[in-house]
């Protein structure tokens, strides 16, 4: 029997790698919901492909753009946070892919966590806004949530030993960036930030690995999906993005996933997950190949250390540091401002902030 799935993002980087992922396994999955931001050309496409029942577009505004385009299919069409949320607990959806940009996952992955469906997960905000709040919640429910970021879901995979764990060591690339003094980062623009030496990810997640941000968010979506303490979270960076992350156990000894700098390995992982199928993706050579590994620079490119202290002081300084850098990132990629200054606002937005501890749902969102 397939297994039924909603796309929340279907339009955006993951969710359309997610989509190709189907296709490499015909008859094993059944597209039944999509969603995407505003995209309503390529939500069309899709529909018309994929004939899902339900298709939602969070701006509405583009609604009769996608209903014209779709006359005569069948298949429900909603807009707006509702239509976000009917998506996610569609009648029998079975997986989740939660793959939208932001905080906006958070009302949707909760919603699909209630109605019982396995989480995919590929919104690190929907962890990082109210990690403490989603992991209770889908544990109250007997939900799973499988990570799909490569990096979750190496530490998943490597953490499948079941042993005492000293750390987690979480890699990154370092960004097209690595090794620029703030001068010369003074300069950057706009096309230079959306440069990635390794992946092929949409513009915030890109504009995020260069400032590091996305490494801080990670770090914190990580210790609320496997548990640990922050003494037993490190970051390394791993410029050739061979290594995807790694695990300390108590004996000292390290296991580390590699593979392909490809999102599509770890999505089919979460797709396919607890089994591993055979596919067409291009297998990693280690011939020739030098790893290296160094400390980050948490002075030149401030964002990573803002985002380790927002996660430590908790309560809903994570969420605070999650919206202002998705304002600040927002108005760079606009040109409106500067590379450094993406850094310079969120921790200024983070020093005015009274911070609410254990805070419910509401005040999560009234701090956002």
């Amino acid at each position: 029997m397939s297994k039924k799935l909603a796309i929340l993002g279907s339009t955006g980087s993951i969710g359309r790698q997610t989509l190709e992922v189907v296709d490499m396994f015909p008859g094993e999955f059944e597209v039944v919901a999509l969603s995407a931001g505003s995209n309503a050309a390529l939500l069309t496409e899709q529909i018309r492909k994929y004939r899902p029942a339900v298709a939602a577009l969070m701006d509405e505004n583009y609604l009769t753009a996608l209903k014209d385009g779709t006359a005569g299919l069948k298949v429900e069409i909603a807009g707006g946070l509702e239509g976000l949320t009917a998506a996610a607990t569609y009648p029998g959806v079975d997986i989740v892919v939660t793959a939208v940009s932001g905080r906006i996952g958070l009302i949707p992955t909760l919603a699909a966590i209630r109605a019982g469906k396995t989480i995919a997960l590929a919104n690190k905000e929907t962890l990082v806004a109210a990690g403490s709040l989603v992991m209770a919640e889908a544990k109250r429910c007997g939900v799973r949530i499988v990570p799909v970021d490569s990096e979750h879901s190496a530490i998943f995979q490597c953490l499948e030993q079941q042993s005492p764990v000293s750390r987690l060591i979480i890699t990154a690339s370092g960004g097209p960036f690595r090794g620029k003094t703030r001068k010369e980062l003074q300069a950057v623009n706009r096309d230079m930030a959306l440069h990635h030496p390794n992946w092929q990810m949409g513009a915030k997640i890109t504009v995020d690995s260069a400032t590091l941000m996305n490494k801080g968010l990670e770090v914190i979506e990580a210790r609320w999906l496997f548990g640990f303490g922050w003494e037993q979270m490190s970051v390394l960076v791993h410029p050739q993005s061979v290594i995807h992350s790694m695990v300390e156990y108590q004996d000292g000894s390290i296991l580390a996933h590699l593979g392909q700098p490809d999102m599509r390995i770890p999505i089919q992982y979460a797709l396919t997950y607890p089994d591993r199928r055979a596919n067409r993706l291009e297998r990693l050579n280690l011939i020739g190949k030098t790893l290296s590994f160094e400390e980050p620079d948490l002075e030149t490119v401030p964002a990573l250390a803002l985002a380790l202290a927002a996660g430590k002081r908790g309560g809903t300084m994570p969420g605070v540091l999650n919206a202002a850098n998705e304002v600040a990132v927002n108005l760079f990629l606009q040109n409106k401002i500067g590379f450094l200054a993406i850094a310079d606002l969120v921790e200024k937005v983070m020093s005015r902030h009274r911070v609410v501890d254990n805070p419910d749902l509401d005040q999560i969102l009234t701090a956002d």
